[in-house]
């Protein structure tokens, strides 16, 4: 008996931090791109904002890089929990919610402005509520990222893009429009794009200005021409069962934290954005500024066959555009 009050006064006399130690709760977040991206600088506040919150009680450990895997098995391993949380462009998320296909519609949004305030409106929760039946919990868009083609071919018009080879994500909307504006969709590994379009293999690619400079397209590319063709929003995922296990408590910190990152982070994308262009311009790289009305016209039709295979995809064309008007 003795020996269980000394114990127990023991237990009492430790520091709070070393008391609660065993009740703290680790979730790793991963995702694919460098440190100097905003979805790392998302991750990085969400850590930092959870563990504040929390006193040290919730911690979150960031992954960057593809550490964890790319973003299709990251989004696979959380829907089973192997992976608590992972931030992600949206389009790999198509295969598991096929309703997220209206994002990969050509022009869906005029502008970076627009598209950051439609996913952060009404029409964002809505989207982030099919999220639900598939395993996982939608903690926020990020900022969208400005999807424009990079390489050795200026572009003007839309013929100057006939048989262009550019690598685009494989997603329907975004594969059937480059098709329809001329060009030769190439599918190819990320990792591959550098030394491909260093050789010639392909003539372009297709990616938001930050990202010229933190895979070093910059390097291999003679321009950048401003197309605008998408705007792919970024989304923070939890898995649900991962979430399902947290405390009330930790459940709030994490949602509230999330809230705080996802702005910060679409200041820091929207901030470093004019700064990129001035860096992939300082490389020798020529902005090119097309108009993009014939680029729009020559998309637009698309809309009803791409449409017919998203679910739901007319009443989330409607709800987006009327989140921007």
């Amino acid at each position: 008996m003795k020996k269980i009050l000394l114990s127990a006064c023991l237990a009492a006399a430790l520091p709070l931090g070393v008391a609660q130690a065993a009740d703290v709760v680790e979730l790793n977040l991963g995702h694919v791109l460098a440190t100097d991206s905003h979805y790392h600088i998302v991750a990085e506040k969400l850590a930092e904002i959870a563990a504040a919150k929390s006193q040290g009680t919730l911690k979150i450990n960031v992954f960057p890089s593809g550490q964890l895997g790319g973003e299709v098995k990251l989004i696979q391993s959380a829907r089973t929990g192997a992976v608590p949380l992972v931030v992600t462009g949206e389009p790999p998320v198509e295969n598991t919610v096929k309703e997220f296909g209206v994002f990969s519609l050509p022009y869906l949004f005029p502008d970076l402005q627009k598209a950051n305030h439609a996913m952060q409106s009404q029409f964002g929760k809505r989207m982030l509520g099919y999220l639900d039946k598939h395993g996982l919990v939608g903690l926020g868009w990020i900022s969208s990222l400005e999807r424009n083609i990079y390489g050795v071919r200026k572009v003007e018009h839309p013929d100057d893009m006939k048989a262009m080879k550019i690598r685009v994500i494989q997603s329907p909307g975004y594969v059937k429009a480059y098709e329809a504006l001329g060009a030769q969709p190439t599918p190819m590994a990320y990792s591959e794009v550098y030394l491909a379009l260093q050789t010639g293999v392909i003539d372009a690619g297709e990616a938001s200005p930050d990202t010229m400079i933190q895979d070093k397209f910059a390097e291999v590319s003679k321009y950048y021409n401003l197309v605008k063709i998408h705007y792919m929003p970024a989304i923070l995922l939890m898995s649900k069962a991962r979430m399902d296990k947290l405390s009330p408590e930790h459940q709030k910190i994490l949602r509230e934290a999330a809230d705080e990152a996802v702005k910060h982070g679409i200041q820091y994308y929207t901030d470093g954005y004019a700064k990129s262009l001035e860096q992939i311009k300082a490389m020798g790289v020529q902005i090119v500024s097309p108009d993009i009305t014939e680029f729009r016209e020559k998309t637009a039709a698309l809309y009803p066959s791409l449409l017919a295979d998203i679910p739901d995809g007319e009443a989330n064309v409607k709800a987006a555009r009327a989140a921007i008007e």
